[in-house]
């Protein structure tokens, strides 16, 4: 299944943007990448003082490119992963529509808690953005009101994991989701969450 012609832009969207020319996702993935590898380095004192000196410069060299958040690509990106946001682990959707989601994440190093084992605040990163989408799709824009995980066992970094999102009821302005994150066969992690639509006015 794919997405539906007119998908709502606050759900998913499979059009390539053009915000940021072509080399806008691949500047994106560097980032996680160099996350990833800053997480799992001890490097020497020299590489530290050489990489710091390198993003000052790389942060200076954007600054002048600062906008207002209405005027920003990060965030608004649909057709990427994560919008774009590398703080959010990038979730490939592979189908959707109104009422369900289906994609994969896998958790690079950043994530590490210990042991092998994803930080627990980044899971609830994952069902935040697919369920808040899709609680979106093709409906009026909604904020989370709540969010319930239950951690059934650890997730791993590095695995490929299977993500899905189902719309499960509406009562008026409230939506309630549920979502999984499952590692083969094994639900690591699955999450309750209650959206409610914005009235006219609000942000």
């Amino acid at each position: 299944m794919t997405g539906p012609e007119g998908l709502d832009r606050r759900g998913w969207n499979n059009e390539p943007g053009e915000q940021g020319g072509p080399d806008f996702p691949r500047m994106i993935e560097a980032l996680r990448l160099l996350q990833a590898r800053m997480t799992g380095a001890s490097p020497p004192a020299e590489t530290v003082t050489e990489t710091s000196e390198t993003l000052e410069k790389l942060a200076a060299a954007l600054e002048p490119f600062t906008v207002p958040e209405a005027g920003q690509i990060v965030g608004h990106r649909t057709d990427l992963p994560g919008r774009c946001q590398a703080m959010a682990p990038p979730v490939h959707i592979e189908e959707w529509d109104e009422r369900h989601a289906l994609g994969h994440v896998t958790f690079s190093r950043f994530y590490l808690g210990g042991n092998g084992a994803v930080h627990g605040g980044a899971i609830p990163l994952v069902f935040d953005e697919v369920m808040g989408r899709l609680a979106n799709t093709g409906r009026p824009r909604s904020r989370t009101a709540y969010l319930h995980v239950n951690y059934r066992k650890i997730t791993p970094i590095d695995s490929r994991l299977r993500v899905e999102a189902r719309f499960e009821r509406e009562e008026g302005r409230k939506r309630i989701l549920a979502g999984a994150l499952v590692d083969g066969e094994t639900v690591v992690a699955d999450a309750e969450g209650l959206f409610v639509a914005l009235k006219p006015g609000q942000p």
